[in-house]
């Protein structure tokens, strides 16, 4: 008896592990002809794959790898020269039996119109999706996953979509922006995830797109590919470019790579044995400091949950490299917005902006250097090589170093001259120019929520950064003096982006005076920077730096600010004898101003 229960035992197990594989995803779906990528490497996820050999007809297949669980496989897929578009269809065998499925041979998007890049020429314009406009309702709680759509859940999705950002292009028109950057709209959060959290613990949403789940899927409740296109093209119709936000540092809780990573070292530790994300960035620029030290910032687990993708494994490497491309390729968006720059290894960045330059020369990338340290952030500028030997090439970095004073001088009253100081540091930087100035941005709290800023002071704060040095970028709602504290307080809706609002801030018959006040200043200042390239691409020369008044002259524009709380006299050294285009100061024939307190003029 017991003999012939073995013996059951052992055909039963025989008949599970000898089960025919099948595929549940295909990464990336489809390839173009003529790419500077080729073979391109194919990642299938699936179940008993292992011993897995691939037919593939017109193409070429090979190189295949499966990972010792069976439930991923690579394989290099070569797309002949003169390949038709069109799909074909590939053979996964395996000794116990087949699967198949269509891989897409795609012609490239005509680059005319796509693929432009930015520069010091633009102003950009930062929009979260899910709390800037609800332009189809339809998507807000999916059959997908329902039940994550929830308005007073600061926390929850709110209904804002790619719909919504299409609809509204007019009104960034109107402002004067020239590009739009939105957060990620990868898959992301799916209400199966919420079961993972303990009994009595909020579920909270990644609404804002950091926590992928799926590199290759656009988040249904922000609507699908075909959105994501048809917000491209209409974009580039009116000549707004657009900026895709992309993740290469981590993924999210929910992604499946967390309990089945396709290789040994996909990630830098497991969910149960990792190291903490400690943020101590300036390691990394440290020529003495042990590598061990730099370990918890490069390879930690941002708030010990997101998985650290670990870039020193050539597959994921080359995964991330590809998929890059792939979204460029699909969409035809001009620039990236790369997310915590520093927290990859430079090796990496340097190989990933190689890849980008060859396929896509024109695109640039703006990289999230998080640090108030100018000597830090030069140390992360692309075009040098650091003590390291590498040079990691990116394009632009966000000038946090200038953000910090700009926000203590015009919002908290602190000294002006803190931020004339800080531009004196760009003695640091190869290319001032190419830093991406602003106010607020979607992690910090916003500008009019600091405990002392009034309107004057945003008043203020906006005429430096658009005729300052820099690539200006607004955050969504500050031209309209949004308010919000921290995190998720900053990312409030946009008033009239969402059926039942009771206020159209985007039409000037919806905006309060406060409102339109700020969006009338911005507007007449985004029209002068356009006008005037000095103010874009000029000299600057500092003509008086006191505490709380600063002059600046830019070609032939003169920009003087009175920080301080009272009337002040200036009698700069360049005598100004045209009316002030901003800011109401008259223009004497002496060349010596009075400028009223909180107040600044551009003549």
């Amino acid at each position: 008896m017991h003999r012939l229960l073995a013996a059951a035992c052992l055909a039963g197990a025989a008949s599970l592990a000898a089960q025919p594989p099948s595929i549940t995803k295909v990464e990336p779906p489809n390839w173009w002809t003529g790419h500077s990528i080729n073979p391109v490497r194919v990642l299938v996820r699936g179940t008993n794959l292992g011993g897995a050999a691939f037919t593939c007809g017109a193409l070429t297949c090979g190189n295949v790898r499966v990972n010792d669980r069976g439930t991923y496989a690579f394989v290099d897929v070569t797309v002949p020269s003169g390949t038709a578009p069109g799909r074909y269809p590939l053979r996964l065998q395996t000794p116990e039996g087949s699967a198949r499925f269509d891989f897409a041979v795609d012609a490239p998007l005509p680059r005319q119109g796509r693929f432009q890049g930015f520069g010091a020429n633009d102003v950009i314009y930062l929009v979260m999706p899910d709390r800037f406009a609800d332009g189809d309702p339809a998507n807000n709680d999916p059959a997908k996953s329902k039940g994550l759509y929830d308005r007073a859940n600061p926390r929850a999705y709110h209904g804002g979509d790619l719909e919504g950002i299409r609809r509204k292009l007019p009104y960034l028109k109107q402002l004067g922006v020239t590009a739009v950057w939105y957060t990620p709209v990868f898959d992301n959060t799916d209400v199966a995830d919420s079961a993972s959290f303990r009994p009595g613990e909020r579920f909270h949403t990644a609404y804002h797109g950091y926590h992928a789940r799926d590199f290759y899927g656009v988040e249904e409740r922000f609507g699908d590919m075909a959105a994501l296109r048809r917000l491209t093209d209409e974009a580039h119709a009116l000549g707004i470019k657009v900026i895709m936000d992309q993740v290469e540092n981590h993924a999210g809780p929910f992604h499946p790579w967390v309990d089945d990573p396709p290789t040994p070292t996909w990630l830098n530790g497991t969910k149960a044995n990792h190291l903490p994300n400690n943020w101590q960035v300036w390691t990394l620029a440290d020529p003495y400091a042990n590598p061990a030290v730099r370990d918890s910032t490069l390879k930690g687990w941002f708030a010990g949950i997101l998985p650290d993708l670990n870039q020193d494994d050539p597959e994921l490497a080359r995964y991330l490299i590809q998929n890059t491309l792939w979204w460029i390729g699909v969409t035809g968006v001009d620039g990236i917005r790369q997310d915590t720059w520093p927290y990859a290894p430079r090796t990496f960045w340097a190989q990933w902006m190689a890849a980008i330059k060859r396929e896509f020369p024109t695109v640039r990338v703006v990289g999230e250097m998080w640090d108030g340290d100018p000597a830090l952030l030069a140390f992360f500028e692309g075009g040098r090589t650091g003590w390291d030997g590498v040079d990691d090439a990116v394009d632009h970095l966000f000038d946090f170093p200038l953000a910090f004073p700009t926000r203590r001088a015009f919002a908290s009253g602190g000294p002006v001259r803190e931020v004339a100081m800080m531009l004196a540091r760009d003695r640091l930087y190869q290319r001032p120019q190419d830093l991406v100035t602003f106010l607020s941005n979607h992690d910090v709290a916003r500008f009019m929520s600091e405990p002392d800023a009034t309107i004057e002071g945003l008043l203020l704060g906006f005429t430096f950064q658009l005729t300052a040095r820099g690539i200006p970028m607004i955050y969504y709602g500050d031209e309209i003096a949004l308010r919000g504290g921290n995190d998720p307080d900053n990312r409030r809706d946009f008033p009239g982006g969402f059926p039942g609002d009771p206020q159209d801030a985007f039409t000037e018959a919806g905006r309060t005076p406060e409102q339109q006040r700020v969006f009338a200043h911005v507007q007449t200042l985004l029209r002068l920077r356009a006008e005037r390239a000095e103010l874009r691409s000029g000299p600057t020369e500092h003509l008086l730096v006191d505490p709380q008044l600063f002059a600046y002259r830019r070609g032939r524009t003169v920009v003087v600010l009175n920080n301080g709380t009272t009337a002040a006299t200036v009698r700069l050294p360049a005598a100004v004898r045209t009316p002030a285009v901003v800011g109401g100061c008259a223009a004497p024939a002496d060349g010596t101003l009075v400028v009223p307190a909180r107040t600044g003029c551009v003549f």
